[in-house]
This record gives structure tokens, C-alpha cells and sequence, in this order.
């Protein structure tokens, strides 16, 4: 099968009118828009879009195949998850990257010598236009937050480092199931067992 037919593709179908349920001063808004399929003007049905700036996503891996984790509550779902660093690309023209590395400091009080791009995904494209970059960084060392303050629910937040295969473990188990871990997880594993982690 050639790559054009195993790949996503730009598409947009035509908008009739819109209306905001819901925006404020935060940068995530909620959008209503009434649309139609591609030459069918008469077939108008409601949509629902969650506006979002998208995400990067951090696997810290030490030199003894350990990962960095966080423990945060999440209100919608009711849980404490067990997660990876993160954050919004919320900064105007900032890399996914730098924003990585911003997330990693300001949440982990860590510094990453080497970093890759494992994967960029959608997190749930049927209502939001949110994407994941999720990162591997390696080469680890301390870093100091600085003057960056945690609050709300990051007040609250613990941290724990956990052995790779423990956390593959419990991905595929079910017993850590927070999306973007699982994703990066067995992204890593199945880069690794194929020779395509890049050499520190």
C-alpha cells in the first residue's frame, strides 16, 4: 500500500453559520458550528469543536531506563492519573520543543540534554483540535524551577520515578490508562525494539 493512502489528509467542509458557547480569557473555547456534507447544501447537521492550542507531552528516561512521572488530580474525570510532564503551547511562535523543555523544568525540576520527537498526535479529533507532541528526553540533569509557582491542582502534584518496563507493564495492564502516557510509552518501546531511538 503506497503512503499516500495510509496518511490523514486537509479537509473542510462548508461552514453555514457558528456561534461560541463558551470563551473567556483563557485560551480554550468551546464553538458551535452548523455544517454541511460537500454538495449537499440541504443535509445541515450540528457540530461541536473545542478550540485548543495543543499540547506537548515529555518521557523523561534516565540512564537506568527509568521514567519521571506525575501523579496530578484531573476534576473532569475524577481521578489522580498517573502522568508525564506537560503543558499548553500557550507562548505565541514558541517550538514545540522549547515548550517541552519549559514544561520539563517548570513541573520536574529537570533539564534534558537530548531531544526527540516520538510522536504528534490528535487527542480526540471527533471535538477538539488539540494535538500531542509528545517528546523523549534524555541526558538528564537537575533544574532548578526558578520563580515559576505551582498552583491549583500542580500544588497538590507528587512525583516519582518509575522503571520503563513497570510502566509498559501497566499500560498495557490498564491500571495507568492517561492517553498521552500510554502513547509515548509504547511509542518508545516499539522505537527501541526497532533501532530508532536517536544516540544520546
Amino acid at each position: 500500500m503506497d503512503d499516500a493512502t495510509l496518511a490523514d489528509r486537509p479537509s473542510s467542509w462548508p461552514v453555514v453559520r457558528t456561534r461560541d458557547l463558551h470563551r473567556d480569557g483563557w485560551i480554550v473555547a468551546l464553538r458551535e458550528d452548523v455544517v454541511t456534507r460537500p454538495g449537499h447544501p440541504e443535509d445541515e447537521f450540528t457540530r461541536i469543536s473545542l478550540e485548543h492550542p495543543g499540547a506537548v507531552v515529555v518521557l523523561a528516561v534516565d540512564d537506568e531506563e527509568r521514567v519521571l512521572c506525575l501523579r496530578q488530580y484531573r476534576h473532569t474525570t475524577r481521578r489522580d492519573f498517573v502522568e508525564l510532564p506537560a503543558g499548553l503551547k500557550d507562548a505565541a511562535g514558541e517550538p514545540a520543543v522549547d515548550t517541552a523543555r519549559r514544561e520539563l523544568r517548570e513541573e520536574a525540576e529537570l533539564a534534558a540534554s537530548s531531544w526527540q520527537l516520538l510522536l504528534s498526535t490528535f487527542a480526540s479529533a471527533g471535538i477538539s483540535e488539540e494535538v500531542h507532541d509528545i517528546f523523549l528526553a534524555r541526558g538528564l540533569t537537575s533544574a532548578p524551577r526558578g520563580d515559576f509557582e505551582l498552583v491549583h491542582e500542580e500544588a497538590e502534584m507528587e512525583t516519582f520515578w518509575a522503571p520503563m518496563s513497570d510502566l509498559l507493564d501497566a499500560v498495557l495492564e490498564g491500571r495507568v490508562r492517561q492517553g498521552p502516557l500510554a502513547q509515548a510509552v509504547l511509542a518508545y518501546d516499539v522505537l527501541k525494539r526497532r533501532g530508532l531511538l536517536e544516540s544520546l
